[in-house]
This record gives C-alpha cells, structure tokens and sequence, in this order.
C-alpha cells in the first residue's frame, strides 16, 4: 500500500505545485506588453505543438500585444495543404489570437513540406524583409534607423525542437533577416527582437509539467535578466484549468487540427513539456 499511498500524495502536490509556480511565472517573470508579435511556424500544427504556452501567454487579456502567426508551409505532404490551412485558422483562434485573419500562410514551392529538405535562409530572409521591413533600403541610403512593421519575431532555435530541417531552416532565416535590418550600421539596434524557442534533450521532451523545474533552473542561470525592456529569456507555463490551460491547448489540437490526431499525436498532447512549458532566449544579433 505504500506505493499507493506515494502515487495519490504525488497526484495532489504536483498539480498544486505547478498550478502555483504558473501563476508566479505569469506575474513577477519577464513579459511581452504592448508588442506587436510574429509567430514564425513551418506547418500548421507547430503553433500548437511546440508553441501553444506562449501564443496563449502573449495573447492573455490585458498584455496589450498583437500576436499574428506566419506559417512558410500549407503542410501538403499528404495532399491536405487545404485543409490545413483552415486547421491552422482555427486553431490559433481558439489559443487566443484576435481573428482568423491574423495568420499568414505562405505556399510557395521552395518552402516544400519535407523531413528531408532543408529551405534556404536567403529566401526566409527575403520574404520576412518584403513583410516586415520593405522600407529598408530606403532607410539605408538615407542613414536612419530601420523600422518594422513588428516588434517581436519568434520561432525555432537551432536544434528545432525535433530536428526538423524546416523548423532549422526558419532560425536560420530568421536570423539572417534581422542580421540584415543593421548590417554595416554598427550603432544600430536591430528594431525587432528575435525570440527562439529552447530545444531540449529526448528525455526532458516526453516529462510534461516535469520539466518545469529544469526549465526555470536553467533560465535562472542562462537568461540575462539586467535587460527589462527587452528581456535575454522569457518563460510561459500553461495552466491546468480555463483559457489559456493546457486542456485550450489540447482543444487547439483536437478540434483545430482534426487530420493530424492520429494515435500517436495523443501520446505528445499528453506527455511533451512544450504543451505545457516554452522557455525562449534572446538571440543575440551580430552587426558587421
């Protein structure tokens, strides 16, 4: 009986533990306020599989932002792209975003849906520049500081959660885009801050609310956080109950993106931390 009674002590602390640390995180951590915010996302579905924490955070009543997701991909691989697309509609309302119309999606060939194609940066970096930044030659041949369109663009860091080569391919692109808003301006800062979500090994990915912990030890000891305008790491924990839980981000799931819930999409709505936990850094932009 022993182990019983461990196992339905544990079922009580953990929620309440991590129900309090939600709402601790929610009020005295780092925030987004007043922004205007692009989320930048390969397929439909990544805004609620790897995303939905922080497109539920930036959108809560009350912070003020403008959260639009850009998708570089209809997700067509199977013939579905669509579909998708109005998937991906729906599903970003429900985690919150003002109207359907606030997100893109982009269906250009060189943009395939592929495991094993990666894009190119360059034109990434093109696309996001003609969304975003179309003024910026001008800005350069007259010697004022570039302007944009958006404050805050996120996306993939590096390892792309799960290695994707599309998902790599848009931090690469997105990097190199805000690299280019201040090239050969030294003195510039960069008018949009690139966030990149946090890749973590194969064991912490499948422990849900269990990876809270590492989550904020190794903001505790990475993110720079002298900086309050413009914050080196942001954290946003899901609750566990109402709008913006993640029972919304399972419903996004669910009821958003019906033609992806074959069996094993239950296993990662269920078990990966990024349904319930997002961890961003700071991406520090070279000037040349």
């Amino acid at each position: 009986m022993g182990w019983l009674t461990t196992a339905g002590v544990l079922a009580l602390v953990v929620p309440s533990l991590y129900m309090y640390t939600a709402s601790v995180v929610s009020t005295r951590f780092p925030a987004l306020r007043n922004k205007r915010i692009c989320i930048l996302i390969a397929h439909p579905d990544d805004e609620a599989m790897f995303f939905s924490p922080t497109v539920m955070a930036l959108t809560r009543p009350g912070t003020g932002n403008h959260v639009k997701i850009l998708c570089l991909s209809s997700g067509n691989a199977d013939g579905l792209g669509e579909t998708r697309k109005k998937e991906l509609a729906k599903s970003g309302v429900i985690l919150g975003l003002r109207k359907p119309d606030d997100v893109f999606v982009v269906d250009k060939p060189e943009f395939p849906d592929s495991m094993t194609t990666t894009w190119d940066k360059g034109a990434i970096a093109s696309l996001l520049r003609s969304a975003f930044a179309p003024h910026l030659a001008r800005a350069r041949s007259s010697n004022t500081p570039p302007t944009a369109s958006i404050d805050v663009l996120i996306t993939f860091d590096a390892g792309g959660v799960s290695s994707h080569p599309n998902h790599i391919s848009l931090y690469h692109g997105a990097k190199a885009f805000v690299e280019d808003l201040v090239a050969g301006k030294p003195g510039w800062e960069p008018p949009i801050d690139l966030y990149t979500l946090t890749t973590v090994p194969f064991v912490r990915k499948y422990t849900g609310v269990l990876d809270t912990l590492p989550t904020l030890l190794s903001w505790a000891v990475g993110a720079d956080k002298k900086e309050k305008k413009h914050p080196g790491g942001l954290v946003f924990l899901s609750g566990l109950g109402g709008q913006g839980s993640v029972a919304t981000a399972w419903k996004a799931m669910r009821e958003g993106h019906k033609s992806q819930m074959v069996w094993f999409r239950y296993g990662w709505i269920t078990l990966s931390r990024y349904m319930y936990v997002n961890d961003l850094r700071l991406e520090k932009i070279r000037r040349e």
